[in-house]
């Protein structure tokens, strides 16, 4: 006698009011630690109108931090657009001893907190630190100058597009690489004509997300800089400096170009995706 069917169980979520409950969820949440806190930004940025936005904008000091985030994030996000392709090829695609410790130090930035991290720079780069005074005879400043901001942005960035990478290579294998070598390609060759194209949309998901890290660190940033008005602030250290000094309108003039910039980043990835949304999928697949 045929073993009767087992009768279907609806899916978790499957009924129409449980799923406007998880998308009435979803909006509220979105709405409340998202879209009223970028409101909140500008509307209080045009409090005074637009003359007084347009001049904390044009402030001499608001002008160097732009340049200075701007100049930093592409130094930062080029440095680790290679070191994350370089240690994700390596980690996914062969076997080495000391791959579990690359991975461990790939995350360490995840670990600690950026403060401790830029501490430890002064700790080693600073006056009285352990390279400290070979550095001062030689004419070198790290720390409160520009290379040490540029130092521990990379430093807090460098996971961003290896992270995306290695599990994106690891599903991938080594059969086209291989391929590609049997038939006669060089090392350069098959990297160029085949892992980077198969890579190419984790590898810009990952410059996206390390650009928008590099572009609002604080906390490292912050130890290193030493708040130098017009030569070591960035964008996020000049809101603050502005805030503490009741400079409100001036201090959200700045924070909302540093949110128009995040903005801008996720509209470009959100039309690349529309844009190639086809490419994509067969990529995943």
């Amino acid at each position: 006698m045929p073993a009767e069917p087992h009768s279907r169980r609806p899916a978790v979520g499957e009924g129409p009011m449980m799923r406007l409950a998880l998308i009435g969820l979803a909006i509220l949440f979105l709405a409340a630690f998202l879209a009223l806190p970028l409101v909140a930004v500008f509307s209080q940025a045009l409090a005074k109108g637009v003359g007084a936005f347009l001049k904390g904008l044009a402030d001499p000091d608001a002008l160097s931090a732009v340049r200075l985030t701007l100049t930093v994030a592409a130094i930062a996000v080029p440095l680790n657009l290679v070191f994350g392709v370089a240690a994700s090829w390596a980690i996914a695609k062969f076997n080495f001893r000391g791959k579990s410790l690359l991975l461990a130090l790939i995350d360490l930035p995840f670990s600690v907190s950026p403060v401790i991290s830029g501490l430890v720079y002064v700790l080693l780069f600073g006056l009285h630190g352990s390279f400290g005074p070979w550095l001062r005879d030689h004419g070198v400043q790290i720390i409160f100058a520009v290379p040490g901001v540029v130092m521990a942005t990379v430093f807090v960035t460098f996971p961003f597009v290896a992270r995306e990478l290695i599990p994106l290579m690891q599903e991938q294998g080594v059969e086209d690489e291989e391929a590609a070598i049997v038939l006669g390609a060089s090392g350069w060759q098959t990297f160029r004509l085949v892992t980077l194209p198969n890579i190419r949309w984790g590898l810009l998901y990952g410059v996206l997300l390390c650009n928008a890290r590099a572009m609002g660190e604080f906390g490292a940033v912050s130890v290193v800089s030493g708040h130098i008005r017009g030569k070591t602030n960035t964008m996020p250290l000049h809101v603050e400096i502005l805030y503490n000094e009741y400079n409100f309108v001036a201090a959200f003039a700045v924070a909302s170009l540093l949110a128009l910039l995040a903005l801008v980043t996720l509209a470009a990835k959100a039309a690349l995706e529309w844009r190639f949304a086809d490419q994509i999928a067969a990529a995943k697949r």
